[in-house]
């Protein structure tokens, strides 16, 4: 199974938000990471362009009144 990797910034982007923001919605769980770290140096991490699409769906609201 193959699946297409978001550097943060592109993820950030794609959800119009900071990738501080990003970074958060990973550390609280809602996000997958795939870690490409080579070595001791610092991670690497890519988002799959499925777990995105899955944030995504499970953010969805029917309309904006069953936000009020």
């Amino acid at each position: 199974m193959h699946s297409r990797l978001l550097s943060i910034p592109a993820v950030a982007a794609a959800l119009d938000v900071d990738r501080r923001t990003v970074y958060r919605f990973i550390a609280a769980g809602d996000l997958p990471v795939v870690d490409l770290r080579t070595g001791t140096g610092r991670s690497r991490v890519r988002v799959p362009v499925a777990g995105l699409d899955e944030f995504i769906s499970s953010r969805m609201v029917a309309s904006v009144a069953a936000c009020h």
